[in-house]
């Protein structure tokens, strides 16, 4: 396989692991929180224990996940590619949060959605400009004169 068509894969298998773990992390720390709402309390003794129910500690693992795979994402991806694509992560939560945590979703938040998806689209439509592993970076022009 040659390098740039690595690359592009590469940049798409992270960026569904970016849409997935931010969806499925901001719903299991929902979906833990909600369970445990009757016991918390403005003391921050109450959060440190959530912290350690099972789906609060998922979602909190999930998202650190996120975290990292969206900063190796955007080491070799540009960042407008990166930010609408992953956007689709917002779409996820927006679907999770109406089908398995049953809210209540309203005709201005599904255009809302739509929007995001018609935007991630047209950006899809582009090709997601990749750095080589080997090239030099846009943010570092004094290292370019050398």
């Amino acid at each position: 396989m040659n390098p740039d068509a690595r690359l592009r894969w590469k940049t798409r298998v992270f960026a569904v692991l970016v849409i997935l773990t931010n969806a499925v992390g901001n719903f299991s720390l929902a979906w833990g929180m909600r369970h445990r709402a009757a016991a918390l309390t403005f003391s921050p003794l109450d959060y440190i224990s959530a912290i350690f129910s099972p789906y609060v500690l998922l979602g909190i693992s999930l998202l650190t996940f996120w975290v990292l795979a969206r900063m190796a994402l955007l080491s070799w991806a540009d960042l407008s590619y990166v930010l609408p694509v992953t956007s689709l992560g917002y779409v996820a939560s927006t679907l999770i949060g109406r089908f398995f945590l049953g809210e209540q979703v309203t005709p201005l938040r599904w255009a809302g959605t739509l929007l995001i998806v018609a935007g991630t689209a047209l950006v899809g439509l582009g090709s997601p400009k990749i750095m080589a592993e080997t090239s030099e970076h846009a943010f570092a022009p004094s290292e370019r004169k050398r």
